[in-house]
């Protein structure tokens, strides 16, 4: 998970983000505020063992996860700022966290910016429908290819020919809630917060092709505010979390932000996977085949 220098800085991967723990109340399962007992619980008899939760899709969790999907989707245009830590092993086992922050700008069908700063080298992806650029602007290096026309495609090109993955694939695809909803097998509501994204939230469990997500949603504009994520087939469960901010839906956008004449006169480098096999806990975008997952370097 570690980002290295050079073109490798450019194989971000599908991690996701912090959000603020909301209280107990706020959960479904969780049990209210501890007061005076005044009853011993009933202990359990010996070998006897917990139902597990009932595994379905809770229409209320569902209706929000659509008004989402709904929402991104019919926007022309999106800007927003998507701000992800995520956890890598350190030597002594015990988890270090690491933050990238993104700057992104999509114009559908077939637009889209990303700049990337963080706890590493600084990154910048273009691709205006034609081709897509991977800059670096420190080491001065750039990957450039023919792209296909529409985001989707190119998301999926550049996950493939390079192992580039933003956290945030799923709510700039042309179906947000198809690519959410896909393998789908639990989903409940959990309750309302005030305090992430500075309004009312909304707030969803949802789980299903390994991986689980809660998710914040804003009760009235439906736009995601946070997500948290683990993926249910490491074994370190690592948290990965993004909070989502400065929305502007279907604002304006200038012609020339899809692209850039620092990044076409660099230095040129092919798009090329950074390493044999994608970093544990990537995704490939909507209908790419998951590709095998490796254990994940440990961190200093």
């Amino acid at each position: 998970m570690i980002r290295s220098n050079g073109i490798c800085a450019l194989a971000w991967i599908a991690l996701g983000v912090l959000v603020a723990g909301t209280g107990p109340a706020l959960a479904q399962d969780a049990s209210p505020a501890p007061q005076k007992q005044t009853t011993k619980k009933k202990a359990a008899a010996p070998g006897e063992a917990t139902a597990p939760a009932k595994l379905e899709l809770e229409a209320k969790a569902m209706d929000i996860l659509k008004a989402v999907g709904s929402r991104l989707a019919a926007a022309n245009t999106l800007k927003f700022t998507a701000v992800e830590t995520f956890e890598s092993l350190s030597r002594q086992g015990a988890p270090l966290v690491y933050a990238t922050k993104s700057d992104v700008i999509v114009q559908r069908p077939d637009k889209l910016r990303v700049i990337i700063s963080g706890d590493g080298p600084a990154s910048e992806f273009y691709y205006d429908g034609k081709a897509m650029m991977a800059y670096a602007p420190a080491e001065n290096l750039v990957a450039i290819a023919d792209a296909p026309p529409t985001i989707d495609a190119a998301l999926e090109s550049a996950f493939r020919s390079a192992a580039i993955y933003f956290p945030f694939t799923d709510l700039i695809v042309a179906d947000p809630y198809g690519d959410m909803a896909k393998g789908l097998k639990h989903a409940y509501y959990i309750g309302q917060s005030k305090i992430v994204g500075g309004t009312t939230t909304d707030i969803v469990a949802f789980a299903g092709n390994g991986v689980f997500v809660q998710m914040w949603v804003g009760a009235d504009d439906k736009l995601p505010r946070g997500m948290h994520v683990i993926y249910l087939d490491d074994p370190d469960h690592l948290r990965h979390n993004l909070i989502l901010s400065d929305w502007q839906v279907d604002a304006p956008v200038a012609a020339d932000v899809f692209g850039s004449a620092n990044a076409s006169a660099a230095k040129r480098m092919p798009f090329a996977h950074p390493h044999p096999e994608p970093a544990k806990g990537a995704r490939p975008p909507t209908g790419a085949p998951a590709p095998a997952t490796t254990t994940p370097p440990k961190s200093p």
